[in-house]
């Protein structure tokens, strides 16, 4: 049989093959695509292997089908793609294989699921991007995915387990005690508190006992918000992110505290802001490089000081409205790496 298949893309496991003249009236029932439910875009660290990433990503595409990928280019991180997976085993599991077999480093940025947004004309929007998040103006209401989440562990740790969930905005727990003094504890969490630094938490307040399981119910309504980072006023849309409303303090928070530690000191102030809209949520201040203008200065008149400072000040004023703050990529690698808690 001769296809003529241009591209691997064209032909998926669960296509019905048929004939030209006598062609079937239905495809063959029981397949269906795979819907990825996680999303992440991958960048090359090294901007030279963007080629060699996308050889890679086209090789893994025809033995995961569940893997699906479209090219991305950011203004910070250079060129990549936006993938979509089953999960988070999914996403480690891609992730480990283009790292140990096909020897490319990577940069993922913080994973996000896809949200259904009500518009007030009606039309209902899957959002997965921050960068296509509509206005706020134009939204009726938004909607996040829950899952049940299933965690076996020892009794012992019932409370801090219990404590982790809540957290995690988990509703109505369930206890069922399996005997041999284990313990499954079942919630209603969001899929997008699960997905940052959940499963890590998990294991380290149970001591590496606990498990988890988890499959996908429902949507529900959400107070969702678009949080953006802003360096000296200018918007970074790589750090922009869909949070809910009670999580933005914190991540916005983590994004200015690792901000403020690796981006490099200028001769002005450098406000580092998280903001939600035109409210400012968390803010750090990288302090400027200051010279000694009045070393020079021995003795005399105390005015001739302060002419000095006065002049250093203006002219510190006038760089920060004109200059640039250049944010070097180690910067965005830092915000994007989870956070150890």
């Amino acid at each position: 049989m001769l296809a003529g298949i241009r591209s691997i893309a064209d032909a998926r496991v669960g296509d019905t093959i048929t004939l030209e003249k006598t062609p079937a009236s239905d495809p063959l029932p029981g397949f269906k695509p795979a819907k990825p439910m996680v999303f992440s875009s991958i960048y090359p660290v090294a901007s030279s292997d963007h080629e060699a990433l996308s050889a890679a990503m086209e090789k893994l595409s025809l033995n995961d089908a569940a893997l699906t990928y479209e090219r991305q280019t950011s203004s910070a991180l250079g060129f990549g793609f936006r993938c979509g997976f089953l999960g988070l085993l999914h996403l480690d599991v891609i992730q480990q294989r283009l790292e140990r077999e096909y020897g490319v480093s990577l940069v993922l940025t913080m994973p996000t699921v896809v949200y259904k947004i009500t518009m007030r004309d009606g039309e209902v929007l899957e959002v997965d991007n921050p960068s296509r998040y509509p206005g706020p103006a134009q939204i009726v209401k938004a909607e996040e995915p829950y899952v049940r989440a299933s965690i076996i562990a020892p009794a012992c740790y019932i409370g801090p387990v219990m404590e982790l969930c809540l957290a995690a905005r988990g509703e109505n727990p369930e206890t069922n005690y399996l005997g041999g003094k284990r313990v499954e504890m079942s919630f209603h969490i969001p899929l997008a508190e699960i997905i940052f630094h959940f499963y890590d938490n998990l294991k380290r307040i149970t001591q590496g006992y606990g498990s988890l399981d988890y499959t996908i119910t429902n949507y529900r309504q959400t107070d969702l918000v678009k949080m953006d980072i802003l360096v000296n006023g200018e918007r970074l849309e790589p750090l922009s992110q869909l949070v809910h409303r009670s999580k933005a303090r914190e991540y916005g928070l983590h994004a200015c505290k690792r901000l403020e530690e690796t981006i490099p000191r200028q001769q002005f102030k450098v406000p580092i802001q998280a903001a939600i809209g035109g409210e400012i949520i968390a803010r750090r201040t990288i302090n400027a490089l200051r010279k000694d203008v009045t070393s020079k200065c021995y003795g005399g008149d105390i005015t001739r000081k302060r002419k000095l400072l006065e002049k250093q000040k203006a002219g510190k004023k006038k760089m920060k409205m004109v200059g640039n703050v250049p944010v070097p990529q180690e910067a965005f690698v830092a915000v994007l790496k989870a956070e150890q808690k």
